[in-house]
């Protein structure tokens, strides 16, 4: 027993390994891809695309872990049936329901890490995200002008272009600007620009040399001017309140509030996320325990239909929690119920499939007359 018990722990940890590296590659790769096409769209700052994405990987670690676990625990029971090392353990008299405690073994410390990410470790990240990305948005206008690109600010307002500087002490060389006020839209062109802070702590965007044109749309009206010094007034920004500023409104964000602050809450939307919260565990050791009779496979038959099926009966029950989910954050569902529900049922299905995967048939009747024989 005790040489099962190592030789199964040993197999799964192994499998979950490089389960969980490949999920985190991959998920890495595709979230760096789309942080890098925001960073060229001018809609996050090139200097926080790895800050953003450790905090994202941070966010997605509870469902990557139960994702591995479930698929680590799948494949080696899979394995051992088809390599009929099965028939070794079951004629040294132990059966399939003697992989419970080895595989809760690794289930166990699992759930325990993933109820810490999803409690504390994933609403902190959601808090750091969000600040990240409101206090880019905060910015002036001028710090997310990125040379050689063009980027759109107040909603398409403001459209600038620049070039690098040429001469010390400009910030940003050859400048053109598209400006749309309620009456106007002016084309601002000019050879350099750099940002001054008055003494009342206002800042204002100078242009140098420049030429502006003014049009009215619909309309004939036309005004040119030619400058030797443009002033854009920028809003006053105080670091520290505008810090403040973007973490309040990061509280105010569904995911990102503490579990604590999710319990005081009694509103339809923070019982749906507290939910969604206290799920994650549950389903990493409810996964755990039901691929084992998914993976019992009868070696002698195809494998690619056991394991479409095994990938199914995760993807519904993973549905299933965002659909009770749902149904809790619209008042359809009592958060009583729905947070044991699904949970529930598939702890039933896994019963009900290890009863039948360890069911003896009954004997034929010995008083059947014999066949008779050649």
């Amino acid at each position: 027993m005790s040489l099962f018990k190592r030789s199964v722990v040993s197999e799964i940890m192994s499998h979950a390994g490089v389960v969980f590296s490949t999920l985190l590659i991959v998920w890495l790769s595709v979230l760096l891809v789309r942080l890098l096409g925001e960073a060229a769209n001018g809609n996050i700052g090139a200097d926080v695309v790895l800050g953003l994405a450790a905090f994202s990987s941070i966010t997605a670690l509870p469902v990557i872990l139960s994702v591995s676990l479930f698929i680590a625990v799948l494949t080696a029971v899979t394995r051992n049936f088809r390599e009929s090392e099965m028939v070794v353990w079951f004629a040294s008299g132990l059966s399939l329901k003697d992989w419970v405690l080895p595989v809760l073994r690794c289930a166990v410390p699992a759930a325990i890490l993933i109820a810490i990410l999803t409690l504390a470790a994933s609403p902190w990240a959601y808090r750091q995200i969000a600040e990240y990305r409101q206090r880019y948005e905060q910015r002036s206008d001028l710090s997310k002008v990125t040379a050689g690109q063009f980027i759109e600010t107040e909603d398409g307002k403001r459209v600038f272009f620049a070039e690098d500087p040429t001469k010390p002490g400009d910030q940003l060389g050859k400048v053109i600007a598209r400006v749309i006020d309620p009456e106007w839209l002016s084309v601002i062109s000019a050879d350099s620009a750099r940002v001054e802070t008055e003494p009342d702590g206002d800042r204002f965007l100078i242009l140098s040399q420049g030429h502006r044109y003014d049009l009215k749309p619909g309309k004939p009206d036309l005004r040119l001017f030619d400058f030797k010094r443009y002033g854009f007034r920028l809003e006053s920004k105080n670091d520290a309140g505008s810090i403040k500023a973007a973490r309040e409104m990061a509280e105010r964000q569904i995911k990102a509030r503490p579990t604590d602050q999710l319990m005081r809450d009694h509103t339809d939307d923070a019982r749906s996320q507290l939910m969604w919260r206290l799920a994650l565990p549950l389903a990493a050791l409810n996964l755990a325990l039901l691929a084992i009779p998914l993976g019992a496979v009868n070696p002698r038959l195809g494998r690619s239909g056991d394991v479409l099926i095994a990938g199914l009966v995760a993807l519904l029950y993973m549905n299933l929690i965002n659909l009770c989910r749902g149904w809790i954050g619209k008042g359809q569902l009592s958060f009583g119920v729905g947070v044991w529900l699904v949970h529930v049922l598939f702890a039933a299905l896994m019963v009900y499939m290890m009863w039948r995967k360890l069911r003896v048939k009954a004997p034929k009747d010995p008083g059947l007359p014999a066949e008779p024989a050649s």
